[in-house]
């Protein structure tokens, strides 16, 4: 059992590290055999022992097979993701791995999939009472999430944001320009679709609070549900079905694509 040092963010990296460094030398294999095997760079497996890095799934299960650790490195894994993240988001990090569709609506922010790490960092500072070294495991777990959206088959995320988040400053203006950038950049992807509801509109449907909307093969529908306090994650039917009402209403309010990248485009100019 991990000691209570060990269940701390930086403590759960470091164990982690620790654990694929000693399977790596039981096989005998040196960094470079293990990143050829995995077809990972040898510099993020050395983060990675090194604990100053949080592995994707991706990378957990691979490095587990060419070690044959027998599924303790994924074990680890589900461990470490938990312990960076807040307790109440956890049942959602699984639902988010495995789906192949995610439909979002955000009415205040960037959704944390297409946060840049000073826009993450400068939200979550924003927690009462949080400490820096919190926020900074949190940073980090958000970063890894999205590695989905680069792996081999990503989800298909559509993504309907109010127009006020390209406007609203979090942090400084240099941290908005770079994180409108970066969400221009993802309206670039063949996976990713940004729509922007018109704040002119006034519209109300979903003013309480954003949402996310997985689809998972061979299973229901999951929604994850964002409050001031925390979150909650449900599959009940008529709760899914709610939420989906609620997703197409806003959506079909909201601009085309190729209109809303053009006011995403604007809106970097504004923010240089």
């Amino acid at each position: 059992m991990a000691s209570s040092d060990e269940k701390s963010p930086e403590r759960a990296h470091e164990f982690f590290g620790m654990e694929l460094r000693k399977h790596r030398q039981k096989a005998k294999l040196t960094q470079d055999e293990l990143a050829a095997a995995t077809r990972f760079s040898r510099s993020l497996l050395g983060f990675i022992e090194r604990g100053q890095r949080t592995p994707s799934r991706d990378l957990a299960q691979r490095c587990d097979d060419a070690l044959g650790a027998g599924g303790e490195l994924v074990r680890l894994w589900a461990h470490l993701t938990g312990d960076a993240s807040p307790h109440w988001f956890r049942g959602w990090l699984s639902v988010e791995q495995e789906a192949h569709t995610l439909h979002t609506w955000q009415p205040l922010i960037v959704p944390g999939l297409l946060q840049t790490e000073d826009y993450a960092r400068a939200i979550l500072r924003g927690k009462a009472g949080i400490r820096e070294h919190e926020v900074e495991a949190y940073v980090r777990a958000r970063m890894e999430r999205q590695a989905i959206l680069v792996r081999d088959v990503p989800p298909m995320l559509w993504v309907v944001l109010d127009e006020e988040v390209l406007h609203r400053l979090v942090g400084d203006a240099e941290i908005m320009r770079r994180q409108v950038e970066r969400l221009l950049s993802a309206a670039t992807s063949p996976r990713i679709a940004i729509q922007i509801l018109p704040r002119a509109l006034g519209v109300t449907t979903g003013v309480l609070g954003g949402f996310v909307i997985a689809q998972l093969p061979g299973s229901p529908d999951t929604v994850y549900l964002e409050s001031a306090l925390n979150g909650h994650v449900t599959n009940r039917p008529e709760d899914v079905e709610a939420i989906h009402a609620t997703y197409d209403t806003i959506r079909v309010q909201a601009h085309p694509q190729h209109v809303s990248t053009e006011l995403i485009r604007e809106a970097e100019k504004a923010w240089t």
